[in-house]
């Protein structure tokens, strides 16, 4: 059984390690409420322009189609672009999110496609070794900036796209965390190389003429697109982080709490069976003489 002495400095090892939670919870949500007012504001966006590309790929023949919509004309090598957080104390955001690219890996695998990674974020590089050390064809790290932004998925976008020309992949999916709310973020995989062609058109956009021609808007449109994509990912995954590190630093104050009143029922129990103890002695000692 613990000495009151080891009981006493567990208890205040317990309270100090709450307080750090309680403050990584208040800073967790304050970033929140602006990782989220981004990621919202950034959605319509992302629509409008997919629904600009829908009308424009609806008036494009497959022979005059950029090779970005377009494609190789291949399905064979595939590209995951995994977006990882650069930090811990999330909760299983990031374990989901590498549950997820391996479960598509796994699937195209299966069905004998060749699979490679391009790694965004430190922290699911470990994970994603241990299984696929020699499938991980580059990594990118955004550990250096506070907040990753267009910058960060502009070169992210320029560097795919040189592989994608190059003929190193055919297919590129992008995994992200889609931030629903501060206890809900979904893993997301998404085609994001060849732009997918959209299966419906809105039928007010079909009688829009573009000035110049729908190919050369699609050049300068569809880099575009992909960096808007990788910027989207980018906000969703810093809203995902802070979201999650909330719960989980409110999970582990309400442990921490709960583990100092066990604690403390301890030690006044042992306190009290001490001073229990030392009066019988006191007593019997009195008695004898």
């Amino acid at each position: 059984m613990a000495s009151l002495k080891e009981l006493k400095g567990r208890i205040n090892s317990v309270k100090s390690t709450q307080k750090i939670t309680k403050a990584k919870q208040m800073v967790a949500a304050a970033k929140l409420r602006r990782a989220q007012a981004a990621a919202e504001a950034a959605r319509p966006y992302a629509e409008r322009l997919s629904a600009v590309m829908a009308s424009l790929a609806a008036k494009v023949s497959g022979d005059s189609a950029p090779k970005l919509l377009a494609g190789t004309g291949g399905n064979q090598r595939h590209l995951l672009v995994v977006v990882n957080t650069d930090k811990g104390l999330c909760g299983g955001l990031n374990a989901n999110i590498v549950k997820e690219a391996k479960k598509q890996a796994q699937a195209l695998i299966a069905a004998g496609k060749d699979v490679q990674f391009y790694l965004v974020g430190k922290k699911g590089r470990a994970p994603i070794k241990r299984d696929h050390a020699e499938r991980i064809a580059k990594l990118f790290d955004t550990s250096g900036v506070r907040t990753p932004g267009f910058e960060e998925a502009d070169d992210i976008a320029k560097e795919l796209v040189v592989m994608f020309d190059s003929g190193q992949f055919d297919v590129a999916h992008l995994i992200y965390p889609t931030f629903q709310s501060a206890l809900a973020q979904d893993p997301t995989t998404v085609q994001l190389i060849p732009v997918p062609s959209p299966e419906t058109v809105v039928a007010g956009d079909a009688v829009v003429e573009y000035e110049p021609g729908e190919e050369e808007i699609l050049e300068e449109l569809l880099p575009r697109y992909v960096k808007t994509q990788l910027f989207g990912a980018l906000l969703e995954r810093e809203a995902s982080e802070q979201g999650a590190s909330m719960t989980a630093m409110d999970n582990a104050t309400r442990n921490a709490g709960d583990l100092i009143n066990k604690l403390t029922i301890q030690y006044n129990r042992s306190r009290q069976a001490a001073i229990t103890t030392e009066l019988i002695e006191i007593i019997a000692g009195a008695e004898a003489l």
